[in-house]
């Protein structure tokens, strides 16, 4: 039987690892060292031992409970840990660059071969930075075709159906107001980490690089009894000028149900734009006699609002309920 105490000192990002080994009821102390972490850093082709495991800690246990083993390499995204019976200091070569991936060795000096994220190529897309070894949802930011040397902060979620989403849209708890003017929802407004409109000149550069394929669009809901739905769409794109709402095929799986369709290649319309329907229902939409879904309108708590009236998506919940959360989200489908 084996016990673990052990902890992370983040300013070095080390573990300290002791295991604990009881035998007929005598403790008998194993291996006690420090396990210090390089960043971004794998030792290649040294690997006697692989395993899926939870945690960092976990994978420095198994290290030290081995006396084959000089270090380890560990995986966040993938939670691969790999065993090494070598170090970098003795294969120098073989030390290299790996994003996601963290290096522990016993060296004091190994945190000083990290490489932060600045060190990796400029990704394009959340999809590029998943695949690059990006995991956790979060601001981040990305170098699409079309910015010229600029830059876009997004907000990627890494964990939604495969991960890799840029989200463009997100309401949870009525703290911004979506009541807003064309110009405003052209250029964005909202925070990333909480409710946002990424901006209709954005989606319109990002949808139109052809260099990224084509775009799948996702939309998540959530009710305030805590159920949850999504629908999903191929061929996502917004044209420019009036920023025409272009969408493909209804995934079929899906489970909120069909009501952005109706609202196929409608433009964009807003209170000052001149739609009826922004005024009636004090929102933003592809609005068109005026919805079947209408994600940006006025946030209302618990749920049971007069007709036409709220966060709605009506396949799912009626005219006659508004939505706890919603996202939209889109991510490239490279040919």
């Amino acid at each position: 039987m084996a016990k673990l105490n052990a902890g992370l000192k983040v300013c070095n990002l080390m573990v300290l690892l002791e295991v604990v080994i009881l035998v007929s009821g005598h403790q008998f102390h194993t291996r006690q060292q420090l396990m210090y972490a390089a960043e971004n850093r794998a030792l290649q082709g040294f690997a006697y031992a692989t395993k899926t495991l939870r945690s960092r800690v976990i994978c420095a246990r198994e290290c030290s409970m081995d006396e084959r083993c000089k270090s380890f390499n560990f995986n966040d995204c993938n939670k691969m840990c790999e065993l090494n019976l070598a170090t970098r200091r003795e294969h120098p070569e073989d030390f290299n660059a790996t994003q996601g991936s963290a290096y522990f060795d016993a060296d004091e000096d190994t945190p000083l071969y990290s490489l932060t994220d600045s060190s990796f190529n400029r990704s394009k897309s959340c999809k590029m930075l998943l695949d690059a070894g990006y995991c956790s949802n979060g601001i981040y930011t990305i170098y699409p075709e079309g910015f010229g040397n600029g830059s876009l902060r997004v907000y990627c979620d890494m964990e939604t159906d495969g991960g890799g989403w840029i989200v463009f849209q997100r309401r949870q708890d009525g703290s911004v107001d979506f009541y807003r003017n064309w110009a405003e929802y052209q250029s964005g407004f909202g925070d990333l980490s909480g409710e946002f409109w990424l901006g209709n000149d954005n989606l319109v550069t990002l949808t139109s690089d052809d260099s990224s394929g084509t775009w799948e669009l996702r939309v998540d809901l959530e009710d305030w009894e805590n159920n949850t739905a999504w629908a999903k769409y191929s061929d996502f794109q917004i044209s420019p000028g009036e920023y025409n709402l272009n969408i493909g095929q209804y995934d079929a799986s899906s489970t909120a149900g069909d009501s952005l369709g109706y609202h196929r290649g409608r433009p964009f319309s807003t209170k000052d734009s001149g739609s009826n329907c922004a005024h009636v229902f004090t929102g933003a939409w592809w609005f068109y006699g005026c919805f079947i879904s209408h994600l940006n309108g006025p946030y209302h708590p618990f749920g049971s609002v007069q007709f036409s009236t709220g966060v709605q998506w009506v396949t799912w919940k009626g005219y006659y309920y508004s939505l706890k959360t919603c996202s939209m989200k889109m991510r490239e489908l490279r040919p």
